[in-house]
């Protein structure tokens, strides 16, 4: 794992935390070293919280990668994103998410899979801007979007790419509470002893029968369309 992904556990919390010291771009280093923390979080047991260091949550996926790179670097670079996505959508145990700046599309599919998400307030935007910058959304970025979003944004979020502040993100679906970041710790302490008391077995089996379909559908997209 990188310096750039810290992990740690205790108290039945595993705590995952980007910061490359600049906007958290998801290279595939950063997909990597994500995938590295997960698997050490499973490995656990509790509760996961993912949360970055610095003004950004993820400034989304590396774009150097996607217009130098060579089909087999993109498609690589995507499909660890769409795969990470697909394992915090369907951990056995609650992941919850804690958004204190931008979140791009990548780390906007992060929050759409999480279970629980938390943002502060400020003066950052939260989007699936793909079409803004002259990309097409994938097919699994679409099937996230369509779970989690709310009908009357889901068209104005995928198709038009708009940007939007944490209170309107709320509304949207991308995260769940926004609050002061004065109080947002402490909130997400306490929401995280409530969530401690859950039977996480019963959680896991409740999760797969509540998502089967949209998990189905990711499953599907990854592995017709991310492949060389």
């Amino acid at each position: 794992m990188s310096s750039h992904v810290q992990f740690s556990h205790e108290g039945g919390i595993s705590r995952i935390v980007m910061d490359d010291g600049k906007a958290n771009v998801m290279s595939p280093a950063l997909l990597a070293s994500l995938h590295e923390a997960f698997d050490k979080a499973k490995e656990k047991t509790g509760l996961v919280v993912l949360s970055s260091g610095g003004r950004h949550f993820s400034g989304g996926f590396d774009l150097k990668v996607i217009r130098e790179g060579t089909r087999e670097e993109k498609v690589a670079m995507l499909r660890a994103g769409a795969e990470l996505a697909l394992r915090i959508l369907s951990f056995p145990r609650p992941v919850i998410s804690v958004c204190t700046g931008s979140a791009l599309p990548m780390g906007a599919f992060l929050l759409l899979c999480s279970d629980v998400r938390f943002a502060a307030e400020g003066d950052y935007k939260i989007s699936m801007n793909e079409v803004m910058i002259g990309l097409t959304v994938p097919h699994f970025a679409i099937e996230i979007a369509r779970q989690r979003l709310t009908p009357a944004y889901f068209n104005r979020a995928v198709l038009l790419g708009e940007m939007y502040a944490p209170q309107e993100a709320a509304k949207a679906g991308f995260v769940d509470t926004v609050l002061p970041p004065s109080v947002l710790s402490g909130i997400v302490e306490q929401t995280l002893q409530g969530l401690s008391a859950i039977d996480f077995v019963a959680h896991a089996e409740t999760k797969v029968r509540a998502r089967k379909a949209t998990i189905d559908a990711i499953r599907a997209a990854i592995d017709s369309e991310l492949v060389v």
